[in-house]
């Protein structure tokens, strides 16, 4: 979908997604000190506030203005400050020396995943920590929800070599149960 899909889409609800946090995301990073991160592809900002909530200095990118505009007003009513910039994450100037980078279910072409993920590498601090959560592949036979196009659908091995520039420390299948059963995603926490 493009960005004027994402836009139709969340206008056409007051929130999309939840306002919270994912929960496996936020179970992964809940601990760490704070500060600079980057949330790539922060559709409606769940993730950018939580951070920013936690004590984060937080970049947050995506393409839908809409969803840009969103999280920008849900931060403003908390009082959080975070840094929002419409760009389409497999072209934009994603910036550097960041102690987090989370990237959130996005589901690109494989060739662009493997971009994206090694350009949020790149964007991390000696040190940082690249955190990637998507629907697995394996979603689609064994699981419910999620794209149902093979070509967007990472596994454990993929995110491992798309992220062979950093050390990967964590890469592994997590069910999530959902009222339509259990779906498969894969988690990847790899330091630069």
């Amino acid at each position: 979908m493009d960005a004027a899909g994402w836009d139709a889409r969340y206008a056409d609800a007051p929130m999309v997604w939840s306002a919270g946090p994912n929960a496996l995301f936020a179970s992964v990073v809940a601990d760490w000190t704070p500060g600079r991160a980057l949330d790539v592809a922060s559709g409606e900002g769940r993730t950018a506030i939580w951070l920013a909530s936690r004590g984060w200095q937080v970049r947050a990118v995506d393409f839908s203005a809409v969803g840009v505009d969103k999280g920008r007003e849900r931060a403003a009513a908390q009082g959080l400050s975070v840094d929002w910039v419409v760009d389409d994450v497999t072209a934009a100037e994603l910036g550097s020396g960041f102690d987090l980078v989370a990237l959130l279910y996005l589901q690109l072409e494989h060739a662009q995943q493997a971009a994206v993920v090694s350009r949020c590498v790149q964007a991390l601090a000696p040190g940082g920590r690249l955190v990637v959560v998507a629907h697995d592949l394996d979603n689609l036979e064994q699981g419910v929800g999620g794209p149902q196009d093979p070509s967007v659908l990472p596994t454990v091995e993929l995110l491992r070599y798309w992220a062979r520039e950093a050390h990967v420390e964590r890469a592994e299948q997590v069910h999530r149960q959902t009222e339509a059963g259990t779906a498969i995603d894969v988690l990847m926490v790899a330091r630069r």
